[in-house]
Formats: C-alpha cells, sequence, structure tokens
C-alpha cells in the first residue's frame, strides 16, 4: 500500500511565503563561505550542522543584510570583520517575498574593506536595492516600515551571541522588547506617558515654589499698607481740588453769559431806537424789543412806517432773489446733464480699449498656428530623414553579421564540447569515488593505528607499581567509569599530598622539604594511621529506595580499596562515604521525579533545621555527569551545579606486556596495509590530473561556444530592435498631416473673423465716445453763459442790499461786540467742559456739598490746598506698593494657571493610561494562558504577570502611575514542591532559562508583527527530555494550518539554529517544516552546485538496500528511510 502525499507547486509555495519573509539568502565571501544560496521556506526551518561549519552565519548575513549593524550581533563592532579571510569583499544578497500584487524587493549589502572600516554605520558597506543604489536609511524604512520587520529586537530575532541577555533582562527591558515586538505604537505611547507623568510630578514641584513666593510678597506688601492710606487721603484732597476747579471754571462761564445776555438786550434795543424822532426815554412798549422800559415815544404810526418802510425794501429785493435762484437752477440742472455725459464717454472709451485687446489676443494666436502649421512642414521633413539614417544603420548591422560563423556549426561545436564535459566528468567522478574508497580505507587504517598506539601510551608496566604503592593493591579500583569519578572528585592538591601518622614524620617532611629545600608540598595527618567509619548520609532504607527507584549503586567510598591512612584522608578532605554512584536510570528520575529535592531533603529523624547538601556521580551512555547541590545561606534553597567529566588519567589501572605486543603488531599491519593502498592513491591523482587538464581544454572549447552562441544572439536582437526603429521611422515619415493643416486652417480663419468683429465693435464705440464728446462740449458752453448771467443778478443783488446798510450800521458794530463775547463765551466754554464735561459732571458739580458761589469755592480751595500741603507726596511707596501688588496678581494668576495645566496633564494622562493598559493587559492575559499551558508540557509551571511598578495615591488624590518603573515578571516553577520564582541568570540554571525563554517567545509569536523571527541555539543545555517537549511545542506553534482560505494567513517564518537533533523527534514529517543541512569545510565540495541531491537519494537507497532485484519500495517505506 502506498501513502500519497500532496507536495504543492512552486506557485502554491510561493503564495504561503508571508509578505516581508525570507525567500532567498545568497553570500559571497561571507565569513565561512566562499559562495552559498539558502532558500528557506515560509513556516518553519531548522538549520542543523557541526560546529564552525557557518549556521549562525545564515543568522549575521539575514541582520547585516536588512540593514542592522553589526553591534546587534554581538560578536564585532565593524561590518569589515564579517568578510572571509584574505578577501577584500563580500555581499549579501537577501529577497523578500513581496505583498499582492506589489513588486518583489531583492536587498543587496556590499562590504568593501578597502573603503576603510565601518562601525555600525560606516562607509564601507553599499546597499542596493532591485540593483539601484539605496542609502542605510532607505533600505532601514523598507525594511521596518514597509514590511514591518524588527532586527533590533530580541523578541524577534535573538542571535547565538544574545540568548543570555534575553534571560539577564529586568523587568522593564522585557516589557520594552515585549512592546516593541508587537506594535511600535504601543511602546511610544508608554515613553510618551513616562514623559508625561514627569511633567506633571515637576508642575507640582513648581506650584510649590510659586505659592512661596506669593505668600512672602504678601507678607512685604503689609509693611506698606500705612504709606498706601496716607497716599489714598492726600489723592481724596486732591481729587476734591481737582472738582472744585472744575466748578469754578463753570462758575466763571456762568457769569460772562450773564453779561453776554446784557449786551443782546442792548443791541435790540438800539435797533428800536434807530427808528425813534426823539431822545427821550421811551416810555411805551417797543415792538421789536423785549427788553426796553415799558414806556417809549414810538407812536403806533411810526412802528408802522418801519414796517412798510420794512417792507419795500424786501419788495424791491424780491425780484432779483427769485431771478437769481431761477438761473442758479439752470446752472444745477446743466452740470448734472454734463455728470451724465462725461459718465458716458467714460463708459464707451472702455468699450473701446477692450475691443481692441481683444483683438490684438487674437491676432497673438493666429500668429501662433501659423508657426504651428510651418513647423508640421519641417517635422515632415526630420522624419523623412530619420527614415534614411535608420536604413543606413540596417544595412550596417546587417553587413556586420555576414561576419559571424553560420549557427549550425557554433551549435555543432556547443553539442560537442558539452558532450565531452560530460564524459570527462563521468571519469573524474569515478576516479573521485576510487580515490575516495582508498583514502576511506587509509583512514579506517590509520584510525586503527590511531588508537593501537594510544592505547599503547597507556600501557606503562611501571604504573601498576605506583597504583600498588599509593593504594597497597594492583587491582584497587572497580573500573574505569568508577576512576573517573573518583579522579574528578578529589582536588589535584590531595593526590600530590604526603599522608603521615604522627607528628613527627609531619615535622620532618615540613622541615627537610618545604623550609630547607624550599619545595611547596602539602601533608595530610590521619592520627595512628587508623580509619574509623563513620555515619553515612542516606538512611539504610532511603539508600535502598535510592537504589530501586531513582537508579543509585553504591557510595563512592565502596568503587574502591586503599590503606586505612589513604581512605582516612579521602574520607576527611573530600567526604568520599557521602558521594553517592548512579547509572543510566539517574537522568530519568532527575527529569521526572525531582530528585534534587529529595536528596536535599532530611530524613524524619533529623532534627536540623533547613535543607542538606548533596553530590553524586552517574552516566548516560557514554558521557559521565556530576551534580553537586549547595545550600544558600540567604534563601534556604538548593542550587544545583552541573558538570560532564572526562575518563580517568592517573588512576588508569596497567596492562601486561602480551597486551602491549599485541597493539604494537596492529599499528604494523595497519601500517603495511597503507603501503600498499598508497600507489593505488597516486594513480588515481594521476588520473585524475590527466581528466582535469582534459577538461579544461573542452572547457574553454565550450566557453568559445558558448560565446559564439551569445554573440549570435545579440546579434539578433540588435537587428530585430533596428527594424522596429526603422518601422517606426517609416511610420512617422508616411502620417496624413493635411487633415490637421485643415484643422490649424479653420481655427486661424475663426480667429481672424473673431478679430475683425472685435475691430468694428471698437470702430463702433469710438463714434459713440465722438459723438457724446460733442454734446458735452455744448453744454460746457451753456453753462459758461449761465454763470456769467448768475454772477451779474449776483452782483445786483449786493448793490440793493448796500442801500439799507446805513440803516443797519450801529445795528452790526453792536453786534460784532455780541459776536466777540459769544467767542469768549465758547472758549470759556470749551474750557470748563474740557476740564469737566456738562454730561459727566452735571450732577456732580450741582450737588449740595460743591459750593454755588465763587467766594465759597475760593475759600475751600484754600483750604483743601492746605491739607495737600500738610501730606508729602511718597509717589515711590506708592509705585512699589502697586509694583507689590501686580507682582502678587501676576504670582497668583501664574499659580491658578499652573494648578490649571497639571490638572489638564494629568487628565489626558489618565486617559492615555486606560486605553494603553487595556491593551496591555489584554496581551499579558494572552501570553500569560500560552505560557502556562506550555510549561505545564514540560511538566513545570509558569505565569506571566505585568508589574506595575508600585502605584500609590498622594495626599493631593492624584494617582502617580510610576510608569517607567512598569515591566513584566516571568515566574516559572521547576519543582513540585518549590514556588513560583521570578526568573533570573543568578537562581536558574541555563537549561532552565532556555525553556522559559523558548516558551515565552511562543506565547508571543501569534501576537508579533513581524513576519520572521530567527532563534540561535536556543535548545543548547537542555536535557533529552525537554528538548523533545521544546521541538515539539515549536513545531505545533510554527506549522498551525491557516483559519483562513488565505495560504500566507499564519504566524510567520521562523528559523531554529542548532548543531544537533534528537532523533525520532515529533513532528518532523511535518511538510512545513524546511530542514536546511550546513556542511561547510575543508572536505566538503569545491563549489555549491556540485552538490547533486537525486544522485546521493539514489546511493543512500543503495546502501541501506532500499531496491531488490529491481524493485522499489513504496512510498511509506521509501520516506521513513530518509
Amino acid at each position: 500500500m502506498t501513502m500519497d502525499i500532496h507536495r504543492p507547486t512552486p506557485e502554491e509555495r510561493a503564495a504561503q511565503y508571508k509578505p516581508g519573509s525570507i525567500k532567498r539568502v545568497k553570500l559571497n565571501n561571507f565569513l565561512t563561505y566562499d559562495a552559498v544560496e539558502f532558500f528557506p521556506g515560509s513556516r518553519l526551518n531548522v538549520v542543523v550542522g557541526p560546529n564552525g561549519t557557518g549556521k549562525s552565519t545564515i543568522l549575521c548575513a539575514i541582520c547585516l543584510g536588512l540593514g542592522g549593524s553589526p553591534p546587534l550581533l554581538g560578536r564585532a563592532d565593524n561590518a569589515t570583520l564579517f568578510i572571509k579571510h584574505e578577501k577584500d569583499k563580500a555581499t549579501i544578497e537577501i529577497e523578500l517575498a513581496p505583498f499582492p500584487g506589489k513588486p518583489v524587493h531583492v536587498l543587496k549589502r556590499v562590504i568593501d574593506s578597502g573603503k576603510g572600516g565601518e562601525s555600525g554605520k560606516g562607509h564601507a558597506s553599499t546597499f542596493y536595492i532591485n540593483n539601484h543604489k539605496s542609502t542605510i536609511k532607505g533600505v532601514k524604512e523598507l525594511v521596518t516600515n514597509t514590511y514591518k520587520i524588527n532586527i533590533d529586537n530580541l523578541c524577534t530575532f535573538l542571535p547565538q551571541d544574545k540568548v543570555g541577555n534575553f534571560s539577564g533582562f529586568d523587568k522593564q527591558a522585557l516589557l520594552a522588547e515585549t512592546e516593541k515586538s508587537l506594535s511600535a505604537d504601543l511602546y511610544e505611547t508608554h515613553q510618551l506617558m513616562i514623559e508625561m507623568e514627569q511633567q506633571v510630578k515637576s508642575s507640582g514641584n513648581d506650584v510649590q515654589s510659586v505659592q512661596d513666593a506669593l505668600a512672602d510678597l504678601i507678607k512685604q506688601n503689609e509693611k506698606l499698607e500705612r504709606d498706601k492710606e496716607l497716599m489714598e487721603e492726600r489723592a481724596t484732597a486732591q481729587e476734591r481740588m481737582e472738582l472744585l476747579e472744575k466748578k469754578r471754571n463753570w462758575l466763571i462761564f456762568e457769569g460772562e453769559r450773564e453779561r453776554a445776555k446784557e449786551l443782546k438786550g442792548k443791541k435790540v434795543r438800539f435797533l428800536c431806537l434807530t427808528f425813534c424822532s426823539s431822545d427821550a426815554m421811551c416810555t411805551y412798549v417797543c415792538v421789536a424789543c423785549i427788553v426796553c422800559s415799558p414806556t417809549c415815544i414810538i407812536t403806533v404810526k411810526t412802528q408802522e412806517e418801519l414796517k412798510k418802510a420794512k417792507k419795500e425794501a424786501d419788495k424791491a429785493i424780491k425780484p432779483l432773489q427769485e431771478k437769481h435762484a431761477k438761473v442758479e437752477g439752470e446752472v444745477a440742472q446743466i452740470i448734472s446733464r454734463s455728470s451724465a455725459l462725461e459718465k458716458k464717454v467714460k463708459e464707451t472709451r472702455k468699450q473701446f480699449d477692450d475691443s481692441l485687446k481683444k483683438s490684438e489676443t487674437m491676432q497673438d494666436a493666429m500668429d501662433e498656428e501659423m508657426n504651428s502649421l510651418e513647423s508640421m512642414d519641417a517635422a515632415q521633413r526630420l522624419a523623412e530623414k530619420q527614415v534614411e539614417k535608420e536604413r543606413r544603420r540596417l544595412k550596417e548591422i546587417e553587413a556586420d553579421g555576414a561576419d559571424f560563423p553560420p549557427m549550425d556549426e557554433v551549435d555543432k561545436a556547443f553539442n560537442e564540447a558539452s558532450a565531452e564535459i560530460r564524459a570527462i566528468k563521468s571519469k573524474i567522478d569515478g576516479v573521485r569515488r576510487k580515490h575516495q574508497n582508498l583514502n576511506t580505507k587509509i583512514e579506517e587504517e590509520e584510525e586503527k593505528k590511531k588508537d593501537a598506539e594510544q592505547r599503547l601510551n597507556r600501557v606503562k608496566d611501571e604504573k601498576t607499581i605506583r597504583m600498588q604503592a599509593l593504594f597497597g593493591a594492583n587491582k584497587n579500583v572497580k573500573d574505569e567509569r568508577t576512576a573517573s569519578y573518583l579522579e574528578n572528585h578529589v582536588s589535584q592538591a590531595t593526590w600530590l599530598a604526603y599522608v603521615v601518622e604522627c607528628t613527627e614524620d609531619y615535622n620532618l617532611l615540613y622541615r627537610e622539604i618545604r623550609e630547607k629545600r624550599n619545595v611547596p608540598i602539602t601533608i595530610i595527618k590521619v592520627n595512628n594511621g587508623k580509619f574509623q567509619t563513620n555515619k553515612r548520609l542516606y538512611s539504610e532504607e532511603r539508600m535502598n529506595l535510592l537504589k530501586r527507584e531513582h537508579g543509585f549503586e553504591c557510595y563512592l567510598d565502596e568503587t574502591f580499596t586503599a590503606s586505612d591512612p589513604i581512605m582516612a584522608a579521602l574520607v576527611t578532605r573530600h567526604n568520599v562515604d557521602k558521594v553517592l554512584v548512579g547509572g543510566e536510570g539517574v537522568q530519568n528520575s532527575i527529569d521526572r521525579k525531582d530528585l534534587i529535592e529529595f536528596l536535599s531533603s532530611r530524613e524524619r529523624n533529623d532534627t536540623r533545621p533547613g535543607k542538606q547538601a548533596s553530590c553524586f556521580f552517574y552516566n548516560q551512555r557514554d558521557s559521565r555527569w556530576k551534580y553537586t547541590t549547595q545550600i544558600s545561606r540567604y534563601t534556604g534553597e538548593a542550587g544545583t551545579d552541573t558538570n560532564e567529566i572526562g575518563r580517568a588519567k592517573m588512576l588508569m589501572t596497567g596492562t601486561d606486556p602480551a597486551e602491549k605486543k599485541k597493539l604494537e603488531a596492529e599499528i604494523r599491519s595497519a601500517t603495511e596495509k597503507n603501503q600498499e593502498i598508497q600507489p593505488e592513491i597516486d594513480a588515481c591523482a594521476e588520473e585524475h590530473e590527466k581528466w582535469h587538464s582534459q577538461g579544461q581544454q573542452a572547457g574553454q572549447r565550450l566557453k568559445d561556444a558558448k560565446r559564439a552562441k551569445s554573440d549570435w544572439a545579440q546579434y539578433k536582437t540588435k537587428l530585430s530592435n533596428q527594424k522596429d526603429k526603422l518601422s517606426e521611422a517609416e511610420e512617422n515619415a508616411s502620417k496624413d498631416n493635411n487633415r490637421e493643416k485643415k484643422k490649424l486652417k479653420a481655427k486661424i480663419q475663426k480667429l481672424m473673423d473673431s478679430s475683425i468683429t472685435m475691430e468694428e465693435n471698437a470702430a463702433k464705440a469710438h463714434n459713440e465716445m465722438m459723438k457724446t464728446l460733442s454734446s458735452l462740449t455744448g453744454l460746457k458752453m451753456s453753462e459758461d453763459g449761465l454763470q456769467d448771467s448768475l454772477r451779474k443778478l449776483t452782483d445786483q443783488l449786493y448793490e440793493k442790499q448796500a442801500e439799507t446798510a446805513n440803516i443797519t450800521e450801529e445795528y452790526k458794530r453792536t453786534e460784532n461786540e455780541l459776536s466777540e463775547m459769544k467767542k469768549k463765551l465758547k472758549e470759556l466754554m470749551a474750557k470748563a467742559e474740557k476740564i469737566a464735561p456738562a454730561e459727566e459732571w452735571k450732577e456732580r458739580l450741582h450737588q449740595d456739598d460743591v459750593p454755588t458761589t465763587l467766594e465759597e469755592l475760593e475759600s475751600e480751595m484754600d483750604e483743601a490746598e492746605l491739607k495737600l500741603n500738610s501730606i508729602a507726596d511718597n509717589p515711590h511707596a506708592i509705585r512699589e506698593y502697586e509694583k507689590r501688588k501686580q507682582e502678587i496678581q501676576e504670582y497668583q494668576a501664574k499659580l491658578d494657571g499652573m494648578t490649571g495645566d497639571k490638572d489638564h496633564k494629568l487628565t489626558q494622562l489618565k486617559l492615555k493610561f486606560e486605553s494603553w493598559k487595556g491593551s496591555l493587559q489584554n496581551i499579558v492575559n494572552s501570553v500569560n494562558s500560552k505560557f502556562s499551558v506550555y510549561m505545564s508540557e514540560v511538566g513545570c509551571a509558569g505565569e506571566v504577570r505585568l508589574y506595575t511598578g508600585g502605584k500609590y495615591i498622594s495626599q493631593e488624590d492624584e494617582t502617580e502611575y510610576n510608569l517607567k518603573n512598569w515591566g513584566i515578571e516571568i515566574l516559572v516553577k521547576f519543582r513540585e514542591a518549590s514556588a513560583l520564582q521570578v526568573l533570573s541568570a543568578q537562581t536558574h540554571s541555563g537549561g532552565e532559562r532556555s525553556v522559559s525563554t523558548i516558551m515565552y517567545l511562543m506565547g508571543l509569536q501569534n501576537l508579533m508583527k513581524s513576519p520572521f523571527r530567527c532563534v540561535d541555539e536556543i535548545n543548547q543545555g537542555l536535557d533529552e527530555r525537554n528538548e523533545r517537549l521544546v521541538f515539539k511545542r515549536i513545531v505545533a506553534n510554527s506549522t498551525t494550518p491557516t483559519e483562513s482560505d488565505a495560504p500566507d494567513d499564519h504566524c510567520g517564518q521562523y528559523f531554529l539554529i542548532t548543531p544537533k537533533l534528537l532523533p525520532n523527534l515529533e513532528g518532523m514529517e511535518n511538510e512545513d517544516i524546511t530542514v536546511l543541512f550546513v556542511f561547510s569545510g575543508a572536505n566538503n565540495f569545491p563549489h555549491f552546485l556540485d552538490w547533486n541531491v537525486d544522485k546521493f537519494i539514489e546511493q543512500k537507497r543503495k546502501f541501506l538496500g532500499e531496491e531488490v532485484s529491481g524493485n522499489r519500495i513504496p512510498k511509506s517505506k521509501k520516506r521513513r528511510s530518509q
């Protein structure tokens, strides 16, 4: 039965890449690589290879190729240090997956050591985007802003030299890195709130300082209060003085007005007396006077004559007045008509100017169209010349083609050279295989010889004597494994020490060797040379339990024999009677049963407080391990130190001479076989050199044939392009321009007609303007005649009015005097109004407290002046008081403003805080739920918690968030009996930190915006069980099927760099996993394109026996064998 596997097409694979994912990485002369090209998959990429072959180089290339600086990698500060040794330039080329419908971006960075060094961003690097030169700023904008790639964030990009930095983050740094990996807005909002909170705090300090300054000013101003009151009294007296001065001016005006009334009565009285015939006093009431005495000598008749004379004078003047008014009206009519005609003249002149301007504009347009018409003919002639030029160029190219050899000969030469190269390559491959097989045989014999030599070097007969002298027996160590435990546990100083049984021996050694010969030695004294057995660390019941359930075998002192003094020294100095020895079952107990906690706990009958230290050895396959636990004096918890130990050297047991002869025979046999094979290797080398030389000659012929084919292709392309140019030129020359010319002529005719129309309109406007000017000239002449008549009438009217001048001459004199009085009254009134306006001061000046006579007023003014003189004027005190008062008001206003500004900032901070905290809390809750589940999968416990930085409420009931101290805590528990502890490098081992780090990153994975993530050797330091569980989690998170129909709707690309993978890992059969094998080195292929995958699979199948009698095995078995 076969298993059908759906393998996506190249188009389907391309659609699975998330925009910004890495589709291709190409390197030249970069670190360990001469030339290499990687094609990562769209999901999980596992990069595997031995140490030092160039796995981490891929991450270095991704970082630098996307615009990152060398310090981000933690390896070097200068990009030129990434150039391969003895090379001058290195090239990094990275192809990113595009957005749908958008172009592909290929980024290239060329590092040239010849341009000088650089520290992160110098001039040694040149950047290109799609082969167009760019800057590092342009690359970073494309990478960061367009594709949301964060190279400088350890949550998304964790290189090998930065793995320890992640677990070393404090709470605040972990929160910052998490925010940056999820959303730039989240991180920027956090930083902005920290700044706003600092501003709110500083504004609180400023408010207190302003309050203190305000209180000091108020205290100082109280001293000036008395001076201010005296100045206020003086100001009151000054105001009274000014009020009386205002009243005084109005009283003077009132007195002068009474005099004016008297003078006016006198004028009327004189008018009346002018018509009297007697100088006697009037005894009758005068008709025209209201101020004369009741008696007047003017009779009624005289009054009637006065009236009659006045009427006759008025009658004589009236006709002249009427005629004067008539002529004045006619003049006004003519002036009105003249204004209308002048307005019409302006309008017609404007029409004339506009029409003339439009005509000139159309004339210019006609000139332009005429030029266009002439240029069409010139363009036609130029196109015809271009046709001739292109034809000549085509003949030149065709003539050049005659020099090329026939295409059939070129193809024949190419095919022959290709066939010859394939034949030579096949010969070379055969020679290589033969040479490789011979080398393999030599290497096998050399390995046997080397192993025999090593064993021979260890065969020392005198070593048996030394071991007997030391331990008192030939066979005193149980086996080589326990010998390595003992040798590692006991210090070098103890092995080199002298053991004595009494004080005399001690003093003798010390005096003769240390003091006299100045040789430093260590002396251990064992009283009486007797060994007394001590109480075991574990009871017999617990020891049986350790042997039965945890894989332990015995104590370390039970694995060897020694004399009593030696045994006593080892027990006293190194407690070999308390050290446990176990087998391969111990590791399972450590992983599943919390062995360390069990060994650290005391037994029931042990009443001593706290836990106890422990030490044990065990082996796992070919490796041997030592676990030591120490109890912290501060926390009381057990700290574990784990070390892998090597094989025994000093305690290695000796062998007999027969073994030595056997090893020497093996060495001779291996040497003879190698000598027999060497001539065949030399023959293979000569044959390889011969075929290689022939291959170079054939390669040159193939190169020449390729160049000829390329020249033919270029010639055909050039010929085709020239024919296209000729066709285009002929097409341009054959264009029909008659239709365009016809259109231009019609347009020119239309412009000409419009220009003529505008000129006619201008002529009409000009005629109308001249006609209006003629009418206006006539009116002006009529106006001049009427003005002359009006002047004559005015003169006659003045003559008639002069006849009555004598009658009123005296009246006018009196009237002039009255006029002067009026002027004086006006001046007095203006002065009084200026000092005290009547509307404003009328009520105040007529109140009871203001004197009504000039004498009373002047008396009170003298009293006010006396009071003013009694109080000395001190304007400085007033100014100082006002200045202090102004400062108090300013400080009060500033205080009110600062308080309001602080409240506003606090309100804004609260609004931003609530939104930011809600988003962050949701993220932490999501990560915590996943992190807890992931940690429980490996048999541990974990929690991700938001650390709020110690928020408190101040006395003013204002919340202080302490945002700069906010962070994220990762709490973990790896033993059932212990409590959750914050992850730290001081408390947890390297493996524990690695597990916690990778599970935290897995919890973040679906929330991150970056299209890919890179982790380098995060699984190092993990035991087998945890490594399997961690890898299973990485596969599950990175290959989860998409929920939507979009093939690129997934968590993104993931790079896991590791030097090794455990066998039979769960999930490796997933089609979304891409494995990149790195085997760069001296014994690899000369060029990466020499690697033939199909050929390798075929040979592997033959080696595994997958082809039996020409029948292939089913696909399911074939897949398992791979």
